[in-house]
């Protein structure tokens, strides 16, 4: 008695297509018995061995009937896997959303939904899921969500934002943030980095100066960034490529301090922009610090002033203030 078995074989034609047929070994020989389908890629042929797979096992069933316990509920089951492939079969593009459905909804729950610009809404997100250049932002909408994203208006929006829509921006943010907080935002982290210019000229803001990225023949320009807790961010400064950044500081936490009437909170950066000056005038506004540095790059005034009984006592009071605070 001859041995039947059945089996999946992928076909390549002269035109580089594949086709999946489902071939039978009778007795040594081969025999076709199906052409489920010819495949133009890689996806279509799995598609297509999966249906081949089907078709053997309705075969096979055919050929040898057997009892079966669960027939009405495999054909349910036959009938709901065919519809779903013919509506598979008729989608034309795919799109992930998923990403997009929960940053809308922690967009609008944060309160930036105020502002209504779509491109505000558009590049918030795609910074979010995908940071990267301006031109790679409008191929990324594209590509994902199909939107259409002008790169030109991208620039002219940017001009808009900083014109006429960063006080509305901070303030969502900065409210936001107090939410966070039980409404006492109670630490204000200060740095500062070098954003450098692939241009061989300077003009009033993009001056070569000291680079922290290592671009000293650059032109760059100074950005200074303060945040709350946690990273939320509060404010931010542009500055001259060759400015001191500890000339930075000061005017950009006098003027948050005041905008929002802060009260009660410790002003947190490290060794590079707290120098003596911002620390004495820290301290004529009875601003609360802490200096992030080496302990050996400290002059002696200071390490000694830190190791005295006063200053254990001060700082002691601090943490306890701030633990009634939190």
């Amino acid at each position: 008695k001859d041995i039947l078995t059945m089996f999946v074989r992928k076909k390549k034609y002269p035109s580089g297509n594949i086709g999946v047929i489902v071939v039978e070994k009778i007795g040594g020989k081969m025999k076709e018995l199906a052409t489920i389908g010819v495949a133009y890629n890689e996806g279509e042929v799995e598609n297509l061995v999966i249906e081949a797979k089907e078709w053997i096992s309705k075969e096979e069933c055919r050929r040898h009937p057997q009892l079966d316990l669960y027939g009405e509920e495999r054909e349910a089951c036959d009938r709901e896997r065919e519809e779903v492939r013919r509506v598979l079969s008729n989608v034309s593009n795919i799109f992930l959303n998923g990403c997009d459905l929960i940053l809308d909804r922690t967009f609008d729950r944060i309160g930036f939904n105020r502002i209504d610009d779509d491109v505000f809404r558009k590049l918030v997100k795609a910074r979010l899921a995908y940071p990267t250049s301006k031109a790679a932002t409008v191929e990324y909408l594209k590509n994902h969500f199909d939107e259409d994203m002008d790169l030109s208006k991208i620039y002219r929006y940017l001009d808009k934002l900083s014109d006429h829509q960063y006080e509305i921006v901070q303030d969502i943010s900065v409210q936001h943030t107090a939410k966070l907080f039980g409404g006492n935002i109670g630490v204000l982290f200060y740095d500062v980095t070098t954003l450098y210019f692939e241009a061989d000229y300077e003009d009033e803001l993009r001056k070569t100066g000291f680079s922290k990225e290592g671009r000293h023949s650059n032109p760059q320009i100074i950005l200074g960034l303060l945040v709350s807790l946690g990273g939320y961010p509060l404010a931010y400064c542009i500055h001259e490529g060759n400015k001191y950044e500890g000339h930075t500081m000061q005017p950009t936490i006098n003027e948050f301090v005041s905008k929002y009437g802060l009260e009660n909170f410790v002003v947190v950066a490290d060794s590079g922009p707290m120098n003596n000056a911002n620390i004495a005038e820290l301290e004529s506004h009875g601003y609360k610090y802490i200096i992030g540095a080496k302990i050996k790059k400290v002059s002696k005034s200071r390490t000694g002033y830190w190791n005295s009984p006063s200053a254990t006592a001060k700082w002691l009071n601090m943490t306890k203030e701030a633990d009634a605070v939190s």
